[in-house]
């Protein structure tokens, strides 16, 4: 099933509820041979915030992705109610597959309260009016294009519009900083649970791939192995998935077969309303003999 809108996302995501703290989610393809990450942090999101008071938002998230997900198989989370406190809410979340844990999150739920406010500022970007998304750009290279990455010519249920595109051409060294545009394709009516839940699916775009761009003189994406091992993110502020917002990405650092990466989300305002951080493992592949 190719998903065109953010409706067709929202029913995809669904979990059904199948035992007391046991939910189970079926899987979409996004054109890889597993299950995507954003797909399971925002499923374990809602595992999570279906055991808990409606009076507490989310206001952080930890995960770790221990194993490929199977995209022919349902996910079972199973969510441990750890703690609920007088202001903070602690959920345990993991993902099962085939008797395996696929994925472990921790999740933190806040009260609404009053307290110290500041952030970093917005950078000054090219609005995304004046921009072409990312399938646009890809469309005009689509004869040139591995085979591995005619997935990127999909319709997707967010659309992105980058500032300073990835070069998926051209082997030339680009600095790990990239600045992208998004925003769901479609009306997203619901609470900001729902929206956070979407945030945390479009999260997991454009992280990796920012840590390949000092190095594409030395070798392209499609000779590379790329997953994502851990995944955080911060929920600072209300999010509105219906407008645009600004992902800042940057990567200070690769070693070891792994990049790390960051992210700050803004709105349009330029309020900052999340931020990420993942380690991936960015590995070249074995050449075939």
């Amino acid at each position: 099933m190719v998903l065109v809108n953010v409706s067709d996302l929202i029913s995809a995501l669904a979990l059904e509820q199948i035992e007391d703290n046991i939910f189970r989610g079926t899987s979409h393809d996004i054109g890889a041979s597993h299950v995507f990450g954003g797909q399971v942090l925002s499923q374990a999101l809602e595992a999570a915030i279906l055991t808990t008071s409606p009076d507490r938002i989310a206001h952080s998230m930890h995960a770790y992705f221990i194993l490929p997900g199977d995209l022919e198989h349902p996910i079972i989370y199973m969510v441990d109610q750890v703690r609920d406190g007088g202001s903070f809410t602690t959920r345990r979340v993991k993902a099962i597959q085939h008797g395996k844990d696929i994925f472990i999150m921790a999740v933190s739920f806040q009260l609404k309260q009053d307290g110290l406010h500041h952030q970093a500022a917005m950078p000054k970007m090219v609005p995304p009016d004046d921009l072409q998304s990312d399938e646009e750009l890809l469309s005009q290279f689509a004869d040139r294009l591995p085979e591995s990455f005619k997935r990127f010519l999909r319709p997707r249920p967010i659309e992105f519009r980058p500032v300073d595109p990835f070069n998926f051409i051209l082997p030339e060294k680009q600095e790990p900083l990239r600045h992208i545009w998004f925003r769901a394709k479609g009306t997203v009516e619901g609470d900001q649970t729902l929206h956070q839940r979407l945030l945390a699916y479009a999260s997991d775009y454009n992280l990796l791939t920012t840590a390949i761009q000092p190095h594409q003189d030395e070798i392209q994406i499609y000779q590379v192995q790329l997953a994502s091992l851990d995944h955080a993110m911060w929920f600072h502020r209300p999010v509105n998935m219906n407008d645009w917002l600004l992902y800042e990405v940057d990567s200070p650092s690769a070693s070891n077969a792994r990049g790390f990466t960051r992210g700050s989300i803004f709105d349009q305002n330029g309020t900052l309303v999340a931020s990420v951080a993942q380690e991936g493992l960015i590995r070249p592949k074995k050449k075939k003999k």
